[in-house]
């Protein structure tokens, strides 16, 4: 049984991560989507909240599973006793930069490999990052998240906008 793990900070989840899972779901026996808690980052979701929009917006897929780490990827793999690390690619940058980290990873532990996905064209320009700043500036994003995502942003915004 081929366990992968799809590692991210999904803050938040958008129709881009969607899309791997559903693609990746069809090829991996079970997938384990790790969010990575950084305390040296400032995310506008916490880490609960998060796993509970990836657990609700991955619902339709069953061999999904959500769980946390900090440190080491390579470590929570070899913790998991997963052997396959699945990354999403949009463009020729995200590319470059996760070929790198790709190549560093079989360095560390040559027992794993890393696989690259390519997004549907139609989320080639969809970031967490891009999501949450036009959402932050009350900007439309429900066709770049799922519904209860997007609700979460409206009332993130909302919760923001008292304080």
């Amino acid at each position: 049984m081929t366990l992968a793990v799809y590692p991210g900070s999904f803050d938040p989840i958008t129709n881009g991560h969607i899309d791997i899972l559903e693609k990746t779901s069809k090829i991996f026996d079970r997938i384990v989507v790790a969010v990575v808690h950084n305390v040296n980052k400032k995310a506008l979701f916490d880490l609960e909240e998060r796993v509970q929009l990836i657990k609700a917006t991955t619902s339709h897929l069953k061999n999904i599973e959500v769980d946390y780490f900090n440190g080491l990827l390579i470590n929570y793999m070899h913790n998991k006793q997963a052997n396959v690390i699945i990354r999403g690619l949009r463009n020729v940058a995200d590319f470059e930069y996760e070929m790198h980290m790709g190549m560093m990873n079989k360095k560390i532990a040559p027992d794993i490999d890393t696989i690259f996905v390519m997004s549907d064209s139609n989320f080639t320009y969809v970031s967490s990052s891009i999501v949450k700043e036009v959402a932050l500036l009350n900007g439309n994003v429900e066709d770049l998240v799922p519904k209860i995502v997007n609700q979460a942003l409206i009332n993130k915004r909302a919760m923001l906008t008292k304080e």
